[in-house]
């Protein structure tokens, strides 16, 4: 395993939505959700799966692996583009599986993507903590969880889509430091997602540290990821409502590439570009009706921390 690439995957796997919608189950708890306005549904999956197509592209364009499946609706599963809350994958050849917050969104699950993975990549262990449903515990996979996979770090903005029972034994089993932290947005909300408000890269982070409502956990968060050597990019409330702190960075053919939105690109400052393009070479993709749905390019990213076979 390339060192330079232990943060920045050269695969993924991706979702492609053939009936999208905007989840009336999450609404509750998803500022960054909206309704589509006069658009018939039919008209709004069609241009998601058309946003959708053109991020594959651009992506394979860059050089870097991705693994498609196609989700035809018949789960009623309307955030399957987001496949990155349900599972994840780890060095080591191991896969995570997670408990879900949304009834919809744990019909997600699919053994054909396990099974791929199993076949393409060395697998020696999946872990499956799904079951935990049953008892109202959820951690939400990549959304709840934001991998500092070098320092071996998961920073989780505390929700009940991350419950600390869950997070503890999966970092007990996976090999991370758990680092939780309350959140409020602009308006005291908590924030669903860690992954909305911080993207962790090789050399710089990405972070909304007003964010973090405890003063003393905020000063130990920057502190924490200045050890790790990375630059912290202090993202504002308004960068975040534009997904700025929703991006992956990814290894292609050429070097590294930071997948974001183009509206989440748009709002970085010219400082904050210019640090992120010393390391990684923005990759904008264009996906304004998938974003309705409360999440942007990294919850679409379900990346492949696995070894070729």
């Amino acid at each position: 395993m390339n060192y330079r690439n232990v943060q920045a995957p050269t695969a993924v796997v991706m979702v492609r939505p053939h009936h999208f919608a905007v989840n009336p189950e999450t609404l509750g708890d998803n500022a960054f959700q909206a309704l589509p306005g006069r658009l018939s549904p039919e008209a709004v999956a069609r241009t998601a799966r058309d946003e959708f197509d053109g991020c594959v592209d651009a992506l394979t364009a860059a050089g870097v692996r991705v693994h498609v499946f196609d989700d035809f609706g018949q789960l009623d599963t309307p955030d399957s583009v987001f496949p990155n809350n349900w599972f994840s994958t780890h060095h080591g050849g191991r896969i995570a599986i997670y408990p879900m917050y949304a009834p919809s969104r744990r019909r997600e699950r699919r053994t054909d993507v396990i099974d791929l993975l199993k076949s393409t990549y060395r697998v020696q262990e999946v872990i499956d903590y799904s079951g935990l449903e049953h008892d109202n515990l959820f951690l939400e996979g990549t959304g709840a969880m934001v991998f500092d996979h070098l320092e071996r770090v998961a920073y989780v903005a505390s929700s009940h889509r991350a419950d600390p029972v869950i997070l503890e034994r999966f970092c007990t089993a996976f090999g991370y430091e758990p680092m939780a932290f309350p959140t409020a947005d602009a308006q005291g909300r908590p924030i669903y997602h860690t992954n909305v408000l911080m993207t962790i890269a090789t050399d710089y982070a990405l972070v909304c540290l007003d964010a973090i409502a405890d003063p003393a956990r905020r000063a130990e968060v920057s502190e924490r990821l200045a050890d790790s050597g990375r630059a912290v990019l202090e993202l504002s409330f308004a960068q975040v409502a534009e997904f700025a702190g929703n991006a992956m960075e990814l290894t292609g053919e050429d070097g590294r590439v930071l997948a974001l939105s183009a509206r989440a690109a748009a709002a970085l400052t010219p400082a904050q570009r210019a640090v992120v393009e010393e390391s990684a070479r923005l990759l904008p993709l264009a996906i304004p009706t998938i974003e309705l749905a409360g999440g942007s390019v990294r919850c679409m990213l379900a990346g492949v921390h696995l070894t070729p076979r």
